[in-house]
């Protein structure tokens, strides 16, 4: 008996790490599909605020705490700009000029801008020779994948500069973002779903707040838009960040962040099938370097970690969306 609910257990975690990888993974085929009818704050904005909706209602369900104290909502609030609000703005406009798979292995670099924040920013966890080379070779697959030879040569098809920056400036909020949240709010020992639904709605609090002025134009809903949003927003900005919570609680945090592999892989395969995109042959070579550098530093780090684990089970997790990268849990 116990085997078989052992079994059902491992099975139900497997589904929620693939069905993280495949949320997290078709998020850039959500965005350019509500691109069609909405302006990039209003995809940013619309996906804040169901992902903020379901984080509620799990709250409720979870029956978690609200925090009450100010600092900490400042720390959730912190969390909201870094790792919701700008980099949801970044991605959905460079949505309007890259192709959703490319988008999608540009965001492949999260966890070399975790690691080269972490560096900068926690001078008590300094990068090994290994994990700098691993930053040297993710760096050279962001070179290949943006392809300077096209411009060069002034390929019309070469994707826009400011769109690959404007992606770059996103997951560098991602890692500037896991890094502050695991100075600030891990030591707070909060459970993952407050942690979860404090960014998300600070995040959509924010946007709102600021809506009048960035989420003006036209709005053209179709099925397709709507149920773009909806699978963005409550999927991949609320049940996801459930899901890997469980994942990093069943796994630990180094078989968890594996999932960082999968999201660039089904990103280019749906902009493939499903929106007929063609990618250059050297996007996905770059995006393979990229995914070799992180390989590299992030082992190197496993190796070389010395954080104490305690060990009575609750897990406070740091997550990025639409990657789950830093995955860097401490058993609270």
């Amino acid at each position: 008996m116990g085997d078989a609910q052992g079994v059902t257990a491992d099975n139900r975690v497997l589904a929620q790490y693939l069905g993280a990888a495949l949320v997290w993974g078709s998020s850039f085929l959500f965005m350019k599909v509500g691109l069609e009818g909405l302006s990039p704050a209003q995809v940013a904005l619309s996906r804040l605020l169901l992902g903020a909706l379901t984080l509620v209602v799990v709250m409720v369900v979870a029956r978690r705490a609200w925090p009450r104290d100010r600092r900490t909502w400042g720390h959730l609030t912190v969390l909201g700009l870094l790792l919701c609000m700008v980099p949801y703005l970044l991605f959905a406009w460079a949505g309007q000029h890259l192709a959703s798979g490319l988008s999608s292995i540009l965001n492949a670099t999260t966890p070399l801008m975790t690691a080269a924040a972490v560096a900068v920013l926690l001078p008590v966890e300094r990068l090994t020779a290994v994990q700098r080379l691993g930053l040297v070779v993710g760096g050279v697959g962001v070179v290949v994948v943006v392809g300077p030879w096209a411009y060069l040569a002034q390929v019309a098809t070469a994707a826009p500069l400011p769109a690959v920056l404007a992606c770059l400036g996103a997951t560098a909020c991602y890692g500037l973002g896991t890094t502050y949240q695991r100075r600030f709010v891990v030591p707070l020992r909060l459970p993952p779903e407050t942690v979860a639904a404090g960014q998300v709605t600070a995040g959509a609090l924010l946007l709102t707040l600021a809506a009048p002025v960035v989420a003006t134009g036209p709005v053209q809903l179709t099925w397709s838009v709507v149920l773009s949003m909806l699978a963005i927003g409550a999927l991949g900005t609320g049940l996801a960040y459930v899901w890997m919570a469980r994942i990093i609680d069943a796994w630990g945090p180094q078989r968890a962040s594996t999932v960082t592999y999968l999201t660039p892989l089904v990103g280019v395969l749906l902009g493939i099938v499903v929106l007929g995109e063609r990618l250059h042959w050297y996007e996905p070579v770059g995006g393979v370097v990229v995914v070799l550098g992180v390989v590299v530093a992030q082992r190197a780090g496993r190796r070389t970690s010395r954080l104490p684990v305690p060990t009575d089970g609750a897990v406070t997790t740091v997550t990025a969306p639409d990657q789950a990268t830093d995955l860097d849990a401490r058993r609270a």
